[in-house]
This record gives C-alpha cells, sequence and structure tokens, in this order.
C-alpha cells in the first residue's frame, strides 16, 4: 500500500492496484499531468518491493543470480534480470551497493517471494536476505527541470550525474538518498529514498519546496513511459526472452557464473531473435475506441504477426501509440491492428515516439 496515502486522498487521488500494492492512479486530469512532467517536473510515489541483502557475501551471491554485474563500490547500482532455465524473464531489478549492505528494487509483490526463495538456497555463505518494502519510502522526480528541481530542495550533496548512481543527504530534517534513474519516461529523471517515517516530510519537500513540482500517478507514467519506448515489467518483460525486447542493457556477457554465465550465454547465442519489440501509431486519434486492448493481433495483409503489449492515447501526439511484438523481419508497410473486431490501419514508428531530455536505457537495440 501507499506509505502517505491520507496525503494523497487530500489531494484528491484515485486509487489503482499494482501487483496487489495500493497505488495512485491520478489526481483528476491525468493528460494535463502528464503534460506538466514533459514541460517541467513531476512526483511520483512509487511501487517497488524492497529487498535487503546483507553479509560479507553479498555481492558474489547477488552477482551469481542475476544476469548484469554487481557493482562493488558503494553509490553504484546496475538494472539486472532473473532469468529463468530457458531465459525468460521472472523478475526485473535494480540492484544498489549501499556499503554494508544491496538494496535490490523488484516490481511490486515480488519482494518477499524473492526474499523467500533466495534464503533457502543460502548454505555457506555469509549472507542474510530480507523483504524490507515496508521499511522505505521510494519518490520518483521526472521532467526537464528534474535535476533543478533536486538541487533546489537536497543538503549535503550535490545531485548524482551518472545514471544508477546515488549520493546521501537530507531533504528537511530528513535523511535521504538520491538516485540518477536510467530515465524510462524519457526525461531527467530521479527517486528519492527515505525511511517510511520520515515519507510524509519528504513528500511534502519535493512537492511545495524549491522549484514548483506536479504531483502524477501511475496513469500518467503509463503514457509517459510508452512515449518514451520504455518496455515494463507487467506488460512486455515478464517470461519474454531479453533479445527479443532488445535489453543489451541488462546483460553481461562476460560473466563466470552458472545462473547468469549460462543462461545469459544461451540468449545471446541464439543470434537474431525471431521477433521484435516496435513502435505502432494508428489511425483515430481522440477516440478511445481506436486505442487497442492488450493482447490484439497485429496483422500484414491477412497474415497475423504479432501482437499489442500495451497502448494508449498520448497526451502529447493526440492519436493512438502501441508497443508490440512482432516477426522480426516485418515490413513497415500495410500493417492494421484489430481493435474492438476491425482493422485499423498502423504506422511502424522508431522509438522512442517523442523526444524528451533524455533517452530511456531500455530502448530496444538489437545486433
Amino acid at each position: 500500500m501507499s506509505v502517505i496515502e491520507s496525503l494523497h486522498e487530500d489531494h484528491g487521488a484515485t486509487f489503482g492496484e499494482r501487483a496487489g500494492r495500493t497505488v495512485v492512479e491520478h489526481y483528476g486530469r491525468p493528460e494535463r499531468a502528464h503534460r506538466a512532467v514533459r514541460n517541467g517536473v513531476g512526483l511520483l510515489e512509487c511501487a517497488y518491493g524492497v529487498v535487503v541483502v546483507e553479509g560479507d557475501d553479498r555481492v558474489e551471491y547477488v552477482d551469481n543470480a542475476v544476469s548484469n554485474r554487481v557493482p562493488e563500490a558503494d553509490g553504484e547500482g546496475c538494472y539486472a534480470l532473473l532469468l529463468d532455465p530457458q531465459g525468460g524473464i521472472e523478475i526485473d531489478l535494480y540492484v544498489y551497493n549501499a556499503g554494508e549492505r544491496l538494496l535490490l528494487f523488484t516490481p511490486p509483490g515480488r519482494a518477499e517471494g524473492l526474499a523467500a526463495d533466495w534464503s533457502e538456497k543460502v548454505f555457506i555463505q555469509d549472507v542474510e536476505i530480507r523483504a524490507a518494502t515496508d521499511e522505505f519510502a521510494i519518490f520518483g522526480v521526472h521532467g526537464p527541470k528534474a535535476t533543478e528541481k533536486i538541487a533546489s530542495v537536497l543538503n549535503k550533496a550535490a545531485s548524482p550525474d551518472r545514471r544508477l548512481s546515488f549520493v546521501r543527504g537530507t531533504m528537511g530534517d530528513a535523511g535521504v538518498t538520491v538516485i540518477r534513474t536510467d530515465a524510462l519516461a524519457g526525461e531527467e529523471g530521479y527517486e528519492v529514498v527515505c525511511a517510511t517515517d520520515a515519507a510524509a516530510e519528504v513528500y511534502d519537500v519535493l512537492l511545495n519546496y524549491g522549484l514548483n513540482a506536479a504531483h502524477f500517478g501511475y496513469r500518467t507514467w503509463d503514457t509517459l513511459t510508452l512515449e518514451a519506448g520504455s518496455p515494463l515489467f507487467e506488460t512486455e518483460l515478464e517470461g519474454r526472452i531479453p533479445n527479443v525486447l532488445g535489453l543489451r542493457n541488462a546483460l553481461d556477457f562476460e560473466k563466470g557464473c552458472y545462473v547468469g554465465q549460462e543462461v545469459v550465454s544461451r540468449v545471446e547465442n541464439r543470434g537474431q531473435p525471431s521477433k521484435r519489440l516496435v513502435g505502432l501509431t494508428l489511425e483515430g486519434g481522440g477516440s478511445e475506441d481506436a486505442v487497442p486492448e492488450p493482447g490484439a493481433a497485429v496483422f500484414a495483409g491477412d497474415s497475423a504477426v504479432g501482437e499489442v503489449t500495451r497502448a494508449e492515447e498520448s497526451p502529447l501526439l493526440e492519436t493512438p501509440i502501441a508497443l508490440a511484438v512482432v516477426e522480426y523481419g516485418l515490413e513497415a508497410d500495410g500493417l492494421t491492428v484489430r481493435v474492438g473486431g476491425e482493422e485499423v490501419p498502423a504506422e511502424r514508428t522508431e522509438l522512442p515516439f517523442l523526444e524528451g531530455s533524455d533517452r530511456s536505457a531500455r530502448l530496444p537495440q538489437y545486433p
């Protein structure tokens, strides 16, 4: 659940649920909030799960389990995947080296299961693993003025300038950790982490002090990340092979561990994948009836060649846009998407759909 639900209620929030976690969907006008983020800076309470890994062997243990190299230096992080034996994505996560412990940010609802599973597999290593979602509040700050916003309220540290690096400082009287994100919204981005008992104070500082910020919910996050071409766990990643999604930034092909190296090498050695993730722009702007549902079929002539993973009406482009997994060598002409039983013309569109102040690190990359 949200750690500051009553504050969101005071601002007129409408709530929803993501993987069993209560989140803010919007504050009444998600399209207006979308424009506020694109033009300035917005504030979102993030719905991560959190796992803490401690002990002398913490880095080695996590490094052996995930697809990317875990950083050994305090203040650094990475984006990584946990893969099944067939190379499909079970969980995506961010791993941050916080000195005496690692902090792992997982999709909502996944921290408890991951911590329990890993704890059962610890034998002689000096490792302690626990779910710690309830101990932290995490706020996202996104937009072309996000760096200016953070600089205006962060004390005792400068804003981190490298992606997935972080600094420690204060906001008001509260201690915080500020992470430079990988720009999933296509804008400069930071995440501010604090203890749950300081969440209300930190949220107030981020919303009302220094440079003005507009609060927004997950309904706006969905459209921001879609315009930026960022595949997300629940809609694009879960169960799929990383190279279908072009997620080369999450894979270290030179790792020497069993889980990471064997599975990742298998993914890499498949060469060109049979499918790929692409962007589609559909006809019918201004009509919700023109937005396809997830799973909607993509056609080239009479042949089904893929399916939509998610779609929205873009607030800035004012037309429906979609991400879709299609045949790798698909020609760009003559495509349609099935919407409400009818075939709607669709144009293959290079990602991102629009350029912001930064580029998402998850933009598909193919050989």
